[in-house]
């Protein structure tokens, strides 16, 4: 993690001396034909070189143009929440990135049993798999061969596209692109001197553009031509781990809690536990997707004895991975995390035009 950390830094501009401004050098070289390539793809798409292909139900693709940290899964569980709830079959399709599947077609859940383990389908295909009831979720490489795969097996009213900003093999009703308030396009660079997947021109694909994470800051709206809501992530409660029902925060307020994570932004996550009143004595950051094993759950138990933590508190996502620790790990919680959506009419009237 200490590497990943110090890249990170690199890239954000937050690591100073020879060696990093050196690093910075060689990477920005290397991003100008990586840049260059991914316009020369997306234009091969829009004049048709490349083949996109249309699918006989509605398709909304929720995506980013930065690594991570945008809220991705959170948007998407949104959405699947909203489409159920309007009486639609809903299908999410992922590529499994993280699960020991990928790359495979595989069915992750039909909405009334799950088929896979966290660890092979991915963390967030299984998390989203478990936490919606009715909520069909599939995972390949290819999402528009497992959208057929999933018309013939599932029979779904729509399709979300999880990540699916730069997928642009399958065509979509819908193009969302989330944007986080705070740093929308990174440092400015693509990969690998920058956090951006291709040129910020690319979100003038997009239909609809959702500033996440803006509390109760008002986002600078980038492309003024592009329909746009404010979405703000809260955590509203946590679950007991081999638990079901969800408890209020406030009974753990005056306990000391030790807060780890292994996701792209782990101090966004730090500090929604601090703002929801939560005192965080401890936090602990792992590589993003971390596939937990004996190194480090004895890590996180050697700390909370250390810091005499009352108890443990992890994002949904890690927390699906950690089933074969509960006894190790004793009292551990995962942390409810809610999207709030400002300006909803932006988004209910562009999906209502395909429900």
């Amino acid at each position: 993690m200490k590497s990943e950390e110090y890249f990170r830094g690199v890239l954000e501009g937050k690591r100073s001396g020879p060696v990093a401004l050196l690093l910075r050098l060689f990477l920005s070289i290397l991003s100008i034909p990586y840049g260059v390539v991914l316009q020369l793809r997306a234009l091969a798409y829009a004049r048709g070189l490349f083949k996109s292909y249309q699918l006989s139900k509605p398709v909304i693709s929720v995506g980013n143009i930065t690594v991570g940290g945008t809220g991705k899964t959170p948007m998407v569980a949104f959405l699947a929440s909203y489409c159920i709830g309007r009486g639609k079959r809903v299908a999410v399709l992922s590529r499994g990135y993280g699960g020991s599947l990928h790359g495979e077609m595989r069915i992750v859940s039909d909405g009334r049993e799950i088929f896979l383990t966290p660890g092979e389908a991915g963390d967030e295909p299984f998390m989203l798999a478990t936490r919606i009831p009715g909520l069909m979720v599939l995972i390949g490489p290819d999402r528009y061969k497992t959208a057929l795969f999933a018309e013939e097996q599932l029979n779904p009213d729509i399709f979300l596209l999880d990540d699916g900003f730069q997928h642009l093999r399958l065509n979509r009703d819908l193009n969302i692109l989330l944007l986080n308030r705070a740093k929308p396009f990174g440092n400015g660079f693509v990969l690998p001197a920058g956090l951006l997947r291709e040129y910020r021109s690319a979100a003038k694909r997009a239909d609809l553009v959702i500033y996440t994470r803006c509390g109760n800051e008002e986002p600078y709206n980038h492309f003024p031509d592009i329909p746009f809501c404010r979405a703000t992530h809260k955590i509203v409660g946590a679950v007991l781990l081999g638990g079901n029902s969800p408890v209020p925060l406030a009974p753990l307020a005056p306990l000391r809690g030790l807060a780890f994570a292994g996701i792209a932004e782990p101090a966004d996550f730090f500090a929604m536990l601090e703002e929801a009143g939560l005192k965080i004595t401890g936090k602990m950051a792992f590589a993003d997707h971390c596939r937990y094993g004996e190194k480090e759950i004895a890590e996180i138990v050697s700390e909370q004895k250390l810091l005499e933590a009352d108890y443990l508190i992890t994002t949904e996502k890690d927390a699906v991975k950690l089933s074969p620790y509960l006894r190790e790990l004793g009292i551990v919680y995962a942390a409810l995390l809610e999207i709030e959506i400002r300006d909803m009419k932006n988004l209910a009237d562009a999906v209502e035009q395909l429900l």
